[in-house]
Order: C-alpha cells, then structure tokens, then sequence
C-alpha cells in the first residue's frame, strides 16, 4: 500500500526561492563576515576571494573588524571600492585605530552611534543582523566556538540565504 505524502505550498516556494537564488548567475550582494582572530595566511586568502567577487561583478558587505572584515575590505577596496558596503557596529570613533585608518577610506561606510552605549558583542550581533538583511549570500569564516557569528549563520539560513561557513579551527 503507498503512502501518500502532502506536499506544503509553501516548502515549495522556499525550494524554489533558493533554487532561484543559486542559480543566479549575475551579480549578487554578498556578505563576508568572520572572526578577528584568522592568521594571516586565512587573511589572504579571505582578501583574494573578496577581491574576485568584486572583479565578477558582486557587491561585497562587511563590517570594520580586524582579521576577516578587514581582509575582505583590502581585497574589494582594491577591485572596486563602489562595490563596498562597510556597516559598523558603533561609531567610527568607537573601532580600533589600525581599523579606522582603513575605514576612512571606505566609500560606502554606515556607522551606528546608537548603539555606542552597547557592548560590543551586542553591537555586533545587531551589526550583523542588519548585514545579513542586505545581502543575498552570507560567507562566514568562524571557529566552532564563535557564537555570535554561528547566531548569524542560523539567522541568515532562517531567512534563505545561501550560507558558506568555513570553520577555521
């Protein structure tokens, strides 16, 4: 005897919402998030590939941090800095000076006084929240013990983004 199983409308669309956005082949806005504590050689390699989505045509999204943020800001930066978003988690004043130095130069930079009084975990977290609502796709580089940035992870598949996660430990 066949079981028959009801297929959701919904689950439908949401299938063929990621297919849709997986096969798209033109330009898409891409997060590059990850943690600040990468080595150096996981730096380059994070600066190359946001310096070839940029080349491809893609709009990169990023935060101001130090290590993966600032590696995916030096690679687009140097393709096509028009193609740089950089979103802060507080005001410009608040980052660190070897940041700011590259963050002045940003075209594209969206600072968030308001959240000044906020730690900066909190910051963050809400920072990446608001990253996550802009872009199509999400690459994150983490450790399996980075909660904020795993946070983000699940926040963006729970709102059908395409995720890549690279874990780094």
């Amino acid at each position: 005897m066949e079981q028959s199983q009801s297929i959701n409308v919904s689950d439908v669309d949401t299938l063929a919402q990621e297919l849709a956005t997986i096969q798209q082949t033109g330009a898409k806005r891409i997060a590059l998030l990850g943690s600040r504590h990468v080595p150096l050689t996981h730096q380059h390699l994070i600066e190359m590939m946001s310096y070839a989505l940029v080349l491809s045509g893609n709009r990169i999204i990023t935060s101001g941090a130090t290590g993966t943020n600032s590696a995916a800001i030096r690679g687009a930066m140097r393709a096509d800095a028009n193609m740089l978003t950089v979103i802060l988690p507080q005001s410009l004043d608040r980052q660190p000076l070897e940041s700011r130095q590259q963050l002045e130069k940003v075209m594209h930079l969206v600072e968030n006084a308001k959240n000044d009084q906020m730690s900066l975990a909190e910051a963050s977290a809400v920072c990446n929240q608001e990253i996550v609502s802009r872009c199509q796709q999400l690459i994150c580089f983490a450790f399996h013990d980075s909660r904020t940035l795993l946070q983000t992870c699940q926040e963006a598949e729970d709102q059908r983004k395409i995720v890549t996660l690279f874990y780094l430990d």
